[in-house]
């Protein structure tokens, strides 16, 4: 069994049996800073609203900023795809890493601050995954439109909502999208009264859910 744990923006923490891994920890956005203990800390882009792992790594825990490539960290498989922050080949924003990533037999998909949507070889890159972390907040990042046209390319068990406007951001994220932007008319929806999940890989849903964390 994994623990998702859903800090606020696009921090995540995997919390499972053999270890813990983190996804693109913030600073400066409003929110509280999150905290944890991982053995994995994936930045998938320098922005300091993603990069900010010192608070959430163990005093062992390795820290992958923009990685691409394979590695093992402890038990944990990663996989750094090189894709975009826009729609112009970083043209604008960068560049940025998706990461695909195992803990305890469940394939994770964190798309960091994907600025495009994916073509059949870059979704094909990916491969099947169980759960998937996707902005859905736009203007930074892809939208609703995109972000559903992204999970059904990839076709996950599991969808985790990302990077959208919520109470208590700084004013920087007023341009985002809500949560019901991108929620309205989707099939499937659950929400969570608090902010983790726990995930097993004989517990995945045999039609693709939405599952929307709280952080109250």
């Amino acid at each position: 069994m994994v623990d998702v744990i859903w800090h606020g923006h696009a921090c995540f923490e995997m919390r499972g049996k053999e270890a813990t891994v983190v996804t693109d920890p913030f600073k400066g956005v409003g929110l509280p800073e999150p905290k944890a203990q991982a053995d994995a800390v994936l930045c998938s882009h320098s922005h300091g609203d993603h990069n900010n792992a010192g608070p959430v790594k163990k005093s062992t825990g390795v820290v992958l900023e923009g990685f691409v490539g394979s590695r093992k960290v402890g038990p944990v498989e990663v996989t750094g795809i090189g894709l975009y922050h826009d729609d112009a080949k970083g043209g604008k924003r960068g560049k940025n890493s998706v990461y695909v990533f195992t803990v305890d037999g469940l394939r994770f998909c964190h798309v960091g601050d994907l600025g495009h949507d994916l073509s059949a070889s870059e979704a094909g890159a990916i491969g099947k995954i169980d759960a998937l972390f996707v902005p859905v907040g736009g203007y930074y990042t892809i939208g609703p439109a995109e972000a559903w046209s992204v999970c059904q390319k990839l076709k996950p068990s599991l969808i985790f909502p990302m990077h959208y406007r919520m109470p208590g951001m700084s004013a920087t994220f007023d341009n985002l999208a809500t949560i019901d932007d991108f929620l309205r008319g989707k099939p499937n929806v659950k929400r969570v009264g608090g902010r983790s999940y726990s995930v097993t890989k004989d517990g995945l849903p045999r039609q693709t859910e939405i599952v929307v964390l709280s952080l109250k």
